[in-house]
């Protein structure tokens, strides 16, 4: 009896065969069902040789854990490299794996709430460290080239929702609907009330806040009484205060959502740092457009050396972070090698005042050896150009002269120097249709031919252009298909991990160090495997 009420018995089911009870035959040293070349053995041998003062020092921050720090860590990097990502799939295993067994060296399981807090509290701003003495011990045994690095980007999905989403054209549009009623009630609040309060071009918060407190002790002095209910006429001076508080809740919503995007266009309302991108097209070559980060890699000799985590879609503007990245972490490559989508003339300048030699294929590359490109009579690069008097000739032998220089700067900031060519006169061409190309509201009759060329930009791009081109220049960008776009491709297939666990960009960047680690690990473990250690570019294949 329980409270008055009959409880019903609970029968446990008994599981031993016959009744008769049986002896557990695992071995109390699970060390001998391991084999010797087992990966978590060469995996705790380098991590057991690795500093974790740091660890240690985030421990005293947060407080005491009955379980040694690099323990957890082991057991959460081998839970990486065997495509366990969950702590409550890790607890499972923990208690069932003879290799987390082994481990733990007979400790008890950790439980899923143990391994979760250590990843998302621990692990902040020192598993970065962590990485790089594993990237230093790979240095070490001979297994980095350090001369060239080949740096390549994907995205990745965010743990989001997916239709949880926030716009900036949006945002931006209803804003500016509420401005223009806004400054209608300004005006009825100075015609009305006799209260005036200046601002400059945009109502905000404060200017709402300070109209409302003029409001209420106007209605103090008058002595008007605020009603409610079914049958009761609000005055004038009630429904007016009521209308600013509900602009007054809506511009605090704009304004929250234009301080989370920034420089973005979208994000996600369950993790705000992540965007909405183009993901790759599904099975049915269906678009995706989905919450997600844009994860760069730097790769030597098929090993992650580093990696950086944006919000940010293009490629373009995140190869400068990693390349500073990578120089405060000791790491400078004379040799870099990237796509073209890495290509502007802000990221060429950067790596030739580094003194690094820029192997990042044009944009126009492939295009260029297209018979419609060669023809296109409408670009520069198929235009004769003379150096000396610093002019276009176009294909009817028209000249385009120099006309002057002007700044241009990027969405990064960076100011680039372009100049200006044009024609005198285009009148009468018969390929006009053809070469002019760009839109105006201008009838096509009363335009000429403009062309905007930075200089800087087409030396560096050709310099780039006969790197990649000679023979050194096509076996790294070889290696470049097989040892960047090779590990993305055992990331995501291979080891299963196709979309992030935690949220915000900075567990993100401590789940991706984790994958990096444990990808670093079976790598070295692979090579060693097929005797391939310190083998740092493929060769070309015979046919």
């Amino acid at each position: 009896m329980y409270n008055g009420i009959m409880q019903k018995p609970i029968i446990r089911t008994h599981h031993t065969i016959n009744g008769q009870e049986r002896q557990l035959f695992l071995p109390l040293d699970v060390e001998v069902l391991i084999p010797e070349n087992d990966p978590v053995r060469l995996m705790n041998e380098i991590m057991g040789e690795m500093n974790y003062k740091a660890l240690y020092e985030a421990y005293e921050r947060v407080g005491h854990n009955e379980y040694p720090p690099e323990l957890l860590f082991k057991v959460l990097v081998y839970g990486y490299m065997e495509g366990i990502y969950s702590s409550r799939e890790i607890e499972k295993a923990c208690h069932r794996d003879t290799h987390f067994m082994y481990l733990l060296n007979g400790r008890k399981p950790p439980d899923h709430c143990t391994i979760a807090r250590f990843r998302s509290l621990r692990l902040n701003g020192v598993v970065e460290q962590l990485f790089q003495q594993l990237v230093q011990k790979l240095s070490a045994r001979g297994e980095l080239s350090l001369n060239q690095v080949f740096v390549d980007g994907t995205k990745f999905e965010a743990n989001a929702n997916r239709y949880s989403f926030v716009w900036k054209k949006s945002v931006e549009k209803h804003r500016a609907r509420l401005q223009e009623k806004l400054k209608e009630l300004w005006k009825q609040l100075g015609e009305e009330f006799g209260i005036q309060i200046s601002y400059e071009t945009t109502l905000e918060v404060r200017h709402l806040k300070k109209a409302l407190r003029r409001l209420e002790k106007l209605r103090k002095d008058q002595g008007v009484v605020f009603v409610s209910g079914i049958g009761k006429r609000r005055s004038h001076l009630q429904r007016f205060p009521e209308q600013l508080q509900e602009a007054l809740k809506r511009e605090r919503t704009y304004s929250q959502h234009l301080r989370i995007l920034g420089d973005r266009k979208s994000y996600a309302k369950t993790d705000h740092d992540a965007t909405f991108m183009r993901m790759k097209d599904d099975h049915m070559l269906n678009g995706q457009l989905k919450p997600g980060y844009n994860v760069e890699i730097a790769v030597d000799s098929e090993y992650i050396v580093d990696m950086h985590i944006s919000s940010e879609r293009s490629d373009m503007l995140t190869f400068l972070p990693l390349m500073k990245k990578m120089r405060r972490h000791g790491l400078r490559y004379p040799n870099v090698v990237a796509d073209a989508g890495f290509e502007s003339e802000e990221n060429y300048v950067y790596l030739e005042q580094q003194g690094q030699n820029a192997y990042i294929k044009p944009a126009t590359h492939e295009r260029g050896k297209t018979r419609k490109y060669r023809t296109d009579i409408s670009l520069a690069v198929n235009m004769p150009y003379d150096e000396d008097l610093d002019q276009y000739t176009c294909a009817m032998g028209r000249i385009l002269s120099c006309q002057g220089r002007r700044k241009q700067r990027s969405r990064s900031g960076y100011i680039s120097t372009v100049t200006v060519y044009a024609c005198s006169n285009c009148m009468g061409c018969e390929k006009k249709e053809l070469c002019i190309r760009s839109r105006s509201v201008n009838p096509l009759e009363e335009r000429h031919k403009t062309l905007y060329v930075s200089r800087n930009f087409l030396r560096l791009r050709r310099a780039s252009q006969e790197r990649i081109t000679s023979e050194k220049g096509a076996l790294l960008r070889m290696n470049r298909s097989i040892q960047v776009e090779g590990a993305f491709a055992q990331l995501k297939e291979d080891m299963r991990f196709r979309r992030f666990l935690l949220r915000s960009k900075v567990k993100v960047e401590v789940e991706f160090y984790l994958l990096c680690l444990a990808y670093n690990l079976r790598k070295l473990h692979r090579k060693r495997q097929f005797g391939r250690c310190a083998e740092h570019l493929h060769a070309f294949k015979g046919a």
